[in-house]
């Protein structure tokens, strides 16, 4: 994956931390699944595309509309109604709700806005949500990609692209914790 700023390309880091993540998860017996809105099954694509992944990935839903959300993921109305659809405590539920749906150690969920339309002065496109989820722990962030200056303008190929990035980076990191506080008796 390459990003464009200017006529420099940057290369990506994505299919490193996928390779990571799933050879990570695979010598551990640990599965992960993903819900997916704004990257439109994206990351699922990006993790399956490494070797061996079928050890790891156990499934995931591309959840585009509230409705399918609530449905299969177990989002709730008023969750919607009162955070909305593109908002952390959405992305939470998504991310408890495929790990129920599926039986996985642990999850990816994102909901966002990717553009280049939809965006509001509140929420502007690049507003976007990664909650993952595994070992009792659920951890959410706003990745706020509108103030991602370091690539110039973005556009919404290169929003689903980061958030793939950032979503990774965070199971990882998730990960990552979760082994220390493992071997340190928490």
């Amino acid at each position: 994956m390459f990003f464009y700023e200017d006529n420099k390309s940057v290369t990506g880091t994505i299919d490193r931390i996928a390779e990571d993540v799933v050879k990570y998860m695979s010598g551990r017996g640990l599965t992960m699944s993903a819900a997916e809105s704004c990257t439109g099954g994206l990351i699922s694509a990006t993790v399956t595309s490494v070797p061996g992944a079928s050890a790891v990935f156990i499934g995931g839903a591309v959840t585009y509309t509230e409705g399918l959300k609530m449905k299969l993921l177990g989002v709730k109305k008023e969750t919607l109604e009162k955070y909305t659809v593109y908002s952390a405590e959405t992305a939470e539920e998504m991310s408890r709700g495929v790990l129920k749906l599926t039986g996985s150690d642990y999850s990816i969920a994102v909901t966002g806005i990717a553009g280049p339309s939809g965006g509001t002065d509140e929420k502007p496109v690049g507003t976007v949500y990664v909650s993952v989820s595994g070992g009792g722990k659920t951890v959410t962030k706003d990745l706020a990609l509108y103030n991602e200056n370091e690539y110039g303008k973005m556009d919404r190929r290169m929003i689903r692209e980061l958030t793939v990035l950032r979503s990774l980076e965070m199971l990882k990191g998730l990960l990552e914790n979760n082994e220390i506080n493992e071997r340190n008796g928490h």
